[in-house]
Order: structure tokens, then sequence, then C-alpha cells
């Protein structure tokens, strides 16, 4: 990947993913690039929905990330964005399956409409698409085999479901309704449920391997807003989920220093 194409992907995922960011400084110098490229993809695809108030504009646009991944997986020669032609080779030079980013692709859909998820296994569904897919495609990158995917899955499953619990007051100011079932008991269970696939997934800690602790890293914030969704469900609605950065920042450098994910 070109210098340039770094710079403007890292820039995306510093102003927009700044979690994230912070969890590619820990790769190795030679990946960041590639797991930029497909953070920048995340974002540049996550934020669709909102740019717009019309729903059909909206579908455009997921549609259009949609025409360029099946671009990608043709081997055409990629359209010119600063986003896609580095996907384009990441995919490539890792193998990368493309079923998965459409899948991601797909489930944001989802987030053009108010309606909340059908039931809970939509809902699970959504976060496998979107947090699952990433965490498992920048685990790939990093050189995890094949046997890592279910544990990565599962850790990726409690970190998607804290940021979707981080990001349910500005959901709702949008007008949006995005959990399954708005009662107290429900959001602890959820919450409870994402501690439980975080513990699964470090039981299984030595198929993931170490390579693949960056890509873990991405969800290093996960236990602490779980765990406080769980003890205080009003937290999640009056947006009290976020550590100070201090705090966040250290508690990244002390797993990065351990490998404890």
């Amino acid at each position: 990947m070109s210098g340039a194409d770094f710079d403007a992907c890292a820039e995306l995922v510093e102003r927009g993913d700044p979690d994230r960011f912070l969890s590619v400084m820990t790769a190795p110098p030679a990946r960041r690039g590639a797991l930029m490229a497909l953070y920048a993809f995340n974002i540049e695809v996550s934020r669709a929905p909102w740019v717009t108030a019309e729903p059909m504009i909206a579908e455009m646009r997921l549609q259009w990330w949609h025409d360029a991944l099946e671009e990608i997986a043709a081997g055409a020669s990629p359209r010119a964005h600063e986003v896609v032609t580095p996907l384009a080779e990441v995919v490539a030079e890792h193998g990368l399956p493309v079923a998965a980013l459409s899948g991601l692709v797909a489930a944001r859909r989802g987030d053009i409409y108010p309606d909340p998820p059908a039931d809970r296994a939509a809902f699970d569904a959504y976060l496998d698409a979107t947090s699952g897919n990433l965490m498992w495609l920048a685990a790939k990158v990093l050189g995890a085999a094949p046997e890592a995917e279910a544990p990565v899955r599962d850790f990726a499953y409690g970190a998607g479901l804290a940021a979707y619990l981080r990001a349910v007051p500005e959901l709702e100011a949008r007008g949006q309704r995005p959990l399954p079932d708005g009662r107290e008991i429900a959001v602890a269970d959820l919450a409870g449920e994402g501690l439980a696939r975080i513990a699964a997934a470090r039981r299984a800690r030595g198929r993931v391997g170490r390579a693949a602790i960056p890509a873990l890293l991405a969800g290093w914030r996960a236990d602490a807003t779980l765990r406080a969704a769980r003890r205080d469900p009003n937290r999640v609605k009056s947006g009290r989920l976020t550590e100070p950065e201090a705090q966040r920042r250290l508690s990244l450098f002390l797993r990065s220093l351990t490998g404890r994910w």
C-alpha cells in the first residue's frame, strides 16, 4: 500500500474510530496499513446511513459500497477512491473473503430505519455481521489460523455489544429504537451475555495465538462497559459508560504489554 493511501486511511480512522486507531499502533508496522484500510472501510460503511435523512439516498450509498466490493471480488480494477483502492490491495494480498465485507454492508442497511431489531436473534446476527466480520478479517490480516475464528467472533460479540451500548444515547437522539427490548432487565441480560462470550473467547485463548492480539485489542474497553451496564442498566440510556481518557489509554497500554486481551 502506498504511503498516501496509508495516510488517508489512518487519518480517517484516527478521526472516526480512535479506539481502533490506538489498537492498530500495537500491531507490527508491516500490518498497520492493512488494518487501517479495513477500519477505514468500516467507518465509511457505518456512517453511510447517517449522512442523510433520506432512506433512499442512504440505500444508494450502501449500494455503492456493495458494487465496489463486487468489483474487488471479480478482480476488476477498483474504482478510484481513497479507501476502495487500498482495500482491494488488502483483500488480494491477504486472501480476505469479500463475502464477509459484503455482509457488513448488508447489515448496515438496518441502521437506515428506526425500527428496533426484530428479535434477539436478529440483534445477535447484526453484531456478528458487523463487529464479528470486522474483527475476524483483522485477525486474518495478522495471520490468525482458521481455528481462531470462533473465539475471535465470541470476543467480537462482546466488544461490538459494548460499543453499541455506548452509542445508544446518540442512536435514540437520531430517532432510532436501538434495543430489541428496552426494559432494564433486557439490557442487563445483554451485558451478561456479552461478558459470557468474552469469557468463552478467553478460555479458547490458545486457539487464537499471539499474532492476532492487536485485532482483539480493538475491543479493550468491552469489559468495563459491559460490567457497568450489567450493574446499572440506566447508565446505558444516560450515556454514563465512558471511562476517562487517561484510564482508557492506560488500560490499552497494560493489555498490549501483557498480551491479555
